[in-house]
This record gives structure tokens, sequence and C-alpha cells, in this order.
């Protein structure tokens, strides 16, 4: 498992990212996570679809629930190709009140909090803190990433248009 440093900070101060970093161009891994009614996931039930996976650190704070409510509102008019994830290490429990409190609807919640599968997979779990990176990355139908954004400071939002461009060129 390979450790790099200096690729993300949290208020300045570096941190250290675990696991296999994924390039634009290769397969994604197929990661699993817990749904908000405890089921599990795995990427690979979503083939066929174009994906946007919204890494982020937590959803109990304010830069994490507005990533989630952009993704949400947009992903509304992208029609039925296109599923929205949002991975956190929030308990599925917190995922799900979250999700209704925010009325959230458009967009999937999944849990990582019990093997950090996807942090480490994608080379994104902050070994430091234990929750995975601020990063969008849109996966294409036949399961390639085509987009990454790894977000450098983890209190700034990604770039929306951008990762919704990726989508929109796969339509």
């Amino acid at each position: 498992m390979s450790e790099r440093s200096g690729v993300v900070t949290f208020l300045g101060n570096p941190l250290t990212l675990v696991g296999n970093p994924v390039k634009v161009g290769e397969t994604a891994p197929d990661f699993g996570g817990l749904r908000g009614d405890l089921s599990p996931f795995k990427l690979s039930e979503l083939g066929g679809k174009v994906v946007i996976i919204n890494s982020v650190p937590s959803l109990d704070t304010s830069v994490c629930a507005m990533q989630a409510r952009r993704f949400n509102q947009e992903a509304a008019g992208l029609g039925a190709g296109v599923k929205v994830v949002v991975v956190s290490m929030d308990l599925p429990f917190a995922q799900k009140r979250f999700c209704a409190t925010e009325g959230i609807a458009n967009l999937e919640t999944i849990s990582d909090h019990r093997d950090a599968t996807f942090g480490q997979a994608f080379g994104l779990l902050i070994k430091e803190l234990r929750l995975d990176a601020r990063a969008v990355l849109v996966v294409d139908s036949a399961g390639v990433v085509r987009y990454q954004q790894v977000v450098a400071e983890m209190t700034h939002e990604p770039d929306y248009e951008a990762a919704l461009a990726a989508v929109r060129s796969l339509l």
C-alpha cells in the first residue's frame, strides 16, 4: 500500500494519502461500502452507467454538505444514464439523516467507515485522520475513470463545472 505526502492539505497542513492512486484512463477499482439501509454496495453494480463519485471527509462539515447539495441538484438534470454517489467515512445512519434533513434524493450515500475500501482503492484515505480526501471522479459506462480531481486543500470545494463537463461529454 503506497503513501503520498503533500498531495492534500487541511488548513495548509500537509496530509498523507494512503492507498493506490488511480489515474484517468485506468479501470476504476470495484470498491465496497454500506448504503443507508446497511445493505452492501459495490461499484460494479452500476455497470452501464456513467458514475460521479464524490469523496468527502464528512457530511457533517459545511463544505462537504455544499458539495453533496450541489451534486444532488445537478443529478436531477443528468438523466437516468448517470448515477451520483457520495462516499464518506460517516456512519450510514448519519448519512441517511443528512439526506433526510437536506432533502437529498437524487444521489446515493455510501459509507466507507467499516473497511475504508474506497479510500484505499483510490489512494484517498487520509492517514492522519482516517477520513477520505475530497475528490470527484467520473467513471464512464465501461468502468474507466475519465475525470479526476483530488482537491488540494480539504476546506475548498471541487471544480463542479469541470466534473459536469466530463459527465456531459460521455452522454
